[in-house]
């Protein structure tokens, strides 16, 4: 089945075509850039653009950092306010005239993980973490792929995210192991609540495992994303293919 699969991240959409059964991407990425947060009516129009862009008639999936609920977005935490409670999948279809599934962008990536990556014929539990603008959090087992809100989770008075997140190490100028203390400490935590035995680590910057991933000692087996940044595009896309019956 061929979906186009959109990913909304805090400073760009990106999206392409994907073969849902291969989780192939069937054309290059195209990528709308975002430096300032777009309004909900914004967000629709490039929306809408993107799909223009491959002339696409049929099916679209979008993974949005929010929480979702029947096709609303509930929060907003790197994102425009007016979000917060938003009809964003109507809206999204309206401004497109096309069918949009919306699912959280950090699920989106697990079930790309789980299906075609690192997480793929692995039945234990995961734990999956995004880590970019914020940082998104899934948890797996047996096939199914549950959404989080982990990057709130509070730690010294404030969320997680805003000394963890990808975002954190380049706007402070923290070198690999400082940033990276901070993630192992966070995974610890993570851990006694949670007790995955896989953590898998997504978002751009797992590109650069290398240089941190000798500085993490969690208790699970940690991995790398291996669908990187097309991630997101892959698992919006696989959920448009078989959204929720309810």
């Amino acid at each position: 089945m061929k979906i186009l699969g959109i990913d909304v991240g805090g400073s760009a959409l990106k999206g392409a075509p994907v073969d849902t059964d291969t989780g192939r991407l069937l054309a290059e990425r195209f990528r709308i850039s975002t430096p300032e947060p777009l309004t909900p009516p914004q967000m629709a129009a490039a929306v809408a653009d993107l799909t223009r862009h491959f002339k696409w008639r049929g099916p679209v999936g979008v993974g949005f950092p929010s929480v979702i609920h029947g096709g609303r977005t509930m929060t907003a935490s790197n994102l425009d306010k007016r979000f917060i409670g938003c009809p964003a999948q109507a809206l999204f279809s309206k401004a497109a005239r096309l069918r949009i599934t919306l699912v959280n962008d950090a699920a989106a990536a697990g079930l790309a993980e789980m299906r075609f990556g690192a997480g793929r014929g692995f039945a234990g539990k995961t734990l999956l973490l995004t880590l970019g603008t914020g940082v998104g959090s899934v948890l797996a087992y047996r096939g199914v792929v549950i959404p989080c809100e982990l990057g709130q989770f509070p730690w010294k008075g404030r969320p997680a995210e805003k000394r963890v997140a990808a975002s954190v190490k380049k706007a402070k100028g923290l070198s690999w192991e400082r940033w990276a203390g901070r993630l192992d400490r966070y995974l610890g935590i993570m851990e006694t609540m949670l007790w995955p035995e896989l953590i898998i680590i997504g978002g751009g910057i797992s590109a650069k495992h290398g240089k941190f991933f000798k500085y993490l000692h969690p208790r699970a087996r940690l991995a790398a994303a291996q669908l990187l940044n097309d991630a997101g595009i892959v698992g919006a896309a696989l959920h448009a293919a078989d959204p929720p019956s309810i």
